[in-house]
């Protein structure tokens, strides 16, 4: 069975031609997308521990995506989006890949990323 992970990974070669990177020895399952342009994340997948989301324990999958600050008030609305992990929380939205957000609406959330990052002002993380 494809996890959602596998479909995110599957989706970002297929429709902007990207493969993740894994700059971190200590955490290699941290898949890092970068876009192909300015080279800036535009999406980070990680497994954690759901307490870090404020849920009960064992781990998740989750996908940090760059977000429009308009619509990051009502993604944050829905079940299985959080404030960011690990990122700015003014313009980065986590979603846990646990089935939760249906994998169309996932795509529709890295495409924003994808689109918000294009622009080069630098490399890496904004």
């Amino acid at each position: 069975m494809v996890t959602l992970r596998e479909e995110v990974l599957k989706f970002c070669l297929d429709y902007f031609g990207t493969e993740p990177d894994y700059p971190w020895d200590d955490e290699p399952d941290y898949a890092v997308l970068r876009h192909k342009k300015s080279r800036k994340w535009y999406a980070l997948i990680m497994r954690i521990n759901r307490e870090k989301l404020g849920l009960d324990g064992g781990e998740v999958d989750i996908l940090n995506v760059k977000c429009d600050p308009i619509a990051l008030g009502s993604l944050l609305a829905r079940e299985g989006c959080h404030p960011a992990y690990h990122m700015s929380k003014a313009h980065w939205l986590t979603v846990r890949l646990d089935g939760t957000v249906p994998m169309k609406e996932i795509e529709g959330m890295i495409r924003m990323s994808y689109e918000g990052t294009g622009r080069k002002n630098g490399v890496g993380r904004e």
